[in-house]
């Protein structure tokens, strides 16, 4: 879930406009949220888009062209986070060998919930922590009812490993791009 802040003057017609979008993005959500109550496997599908899992572990969708055939398959495009190292998302379909196909439903839904695989490593920091414990379960429900799909995944990578894939640089705001550079 991504958080933005931002201070607009409350007479301004823009921070009318604003506070009016945000409310009624927050009653989009709020709705969805009560039909993913239901448990439906369209209902879990919608979570899992919502939380922007769709977004970072299908192939191809940085690309511009994702892959919906090997959907939750793993990106092939990581995010690189100077002096921390490349993330890449994983394959998230339950293939025993490349995917999380040997995970239980707790353990997916401890990973969602707390950032810590199975193995006890953490995961990105860019996950959706904090999710309740109903909806990761129905999340954990949803991927486990994937198709599985062979796709191994690099990384992650560390600062001081050259990423083997293709890759977004994520930039501080106080820093260049240009002093960012390698």
């Amino acid at each position: 879930m991504r958080r933005t802040s931002t201070t607009v003057h409350p007479a301004s017609r823009l921070g009318l406009v604003s506070q009016i979008l945000i409310m009624g993005g927050a009653a989009l959500v709020a709705a969805g949220r009560g039909v993913c109550r239901q448990r439906t496997g369209c209902s879990r599908k919608y979570l899992v888009r919502l939380a922007g899992c769709t977004d970072w572990h299908t192939p191809g969708h940085f690309l511009g062209k994702p892959d919906m055939s090997r959907y939750l398959a793993g990106s092939e495009v990581g995010l690189e986070v100077p002096g921390v190292g490349t993330v890449v998302g994983r394959n998230l379909t339950p293939d025993k060998d490349t995917g999380i196909g040997r995970w239980t439903l707790e353990q997916i839904t401890t990973a969602i919930r707390t950032g810590v695989r199975p193995d006890g490593r953490s995961l990105s920091p860019i996950m959706p922590f904090g999710m309740s414990q109903s909806d990761a379960d129905a999340i954990a429900i949803f991927l486990k009812t994937l198709p599985p799909v062979k796709h191994n995944i690099p990384g992650p990578f560390t600062a001081n490993e050259k990423p083997t894939t293709a890759r977004w640089r994520l930039v501080p705001p106080e820093t260049s791009a240009t002093v960012a550079a390698p």
